[in-house]
């Protein structure tokens, strides 16, 4: 359940930081004090977004961290509100497996687990008519499309030869409540369940 539990646990520590008036990025960093490989990461990440920089009126920009499957993942995200409903701008992902084997590899699945948890953060749903499921496949079951699908940034952090860990699905946790966390920013509307998409429809 790492997807749920960064959805709720980055949502939450989002909001124990905006109760605190404090930046996000920064309660975060004063949390890992005895985490340096995940301070790094998140440190990184933020660099990459240019975090703290000034965004156009209706813009936001939201970070979450999660460690999955033996892999740190730090994702920053940039949407624009100005329509009333989230344009995805742009997608910043540091990560830490250990030691990255094959760094194209390793990159790609990190860009696939976030068009992936973009798509469940935004259109992912199931639902469920007369005790069957309604969606038959894909052209009924809404997915990222390409022209929603924001330019990805990845950049990958060696923190320990001595460990390997995984690239499948870690790039995918941190993509909902990094982009729920840029919505907030951009409109002060804190949202508490998934998908996002229903929200704004």
């Amino acid at each position: 359940d790492h997807s749920q539990q960064a959805f709720f646990i980055e949502s939450f520590i989002d909001e124990a930081a905006h109760a605190a008036g404090r930046d996000p990025l920064e309660f975060r960093l004063a949390m890992l004090g005895k985490s340096p490989r995940h301070k790094r990461v998140l440190e990184k990440v933020a660099a990459m977004a240019g975090w703290g920089t000034q965004l156009a009126a209706g813009h936001g920009r939201g970070i979450a961290l999660t460690e999955s499957f033996g892999t740190i993942v730090a994702e920053a995200v940039e949407v624009d509100m100005t329509s009333g409903k989230p344009r995805l701008t742009n997608v910043w992902c540091a990560a830490d497996p250990g030691f990255a084997m094959n760094p194209d590899g390793f990159r790609n699945q990190m860009e696939g687990g976030i068009v992936f948890g973009l798509t469940a953060a935004l259109h992912g749903e199931i639902s469920l008519k007369d005790g069957a499921v309604e969606q038959g496949n894909f052209h009924d079951y809404k997915l990222l499309r390409i022209d929603e699908c924001p330019p990805i940034a990845v950049e990958i952090i060696n923190g320990d030869h001595e460990k390997l860990g995984g690239a499948g699905e870690p790039g995918l946790p941190p993509a909902a409540p990094a982009l729920a966390n840029a919505i907030f920013a951009a409109t002060g509307k804190r949202i508490r369940t998934l998908p996002l998409g229903k929200h704004f429809t």
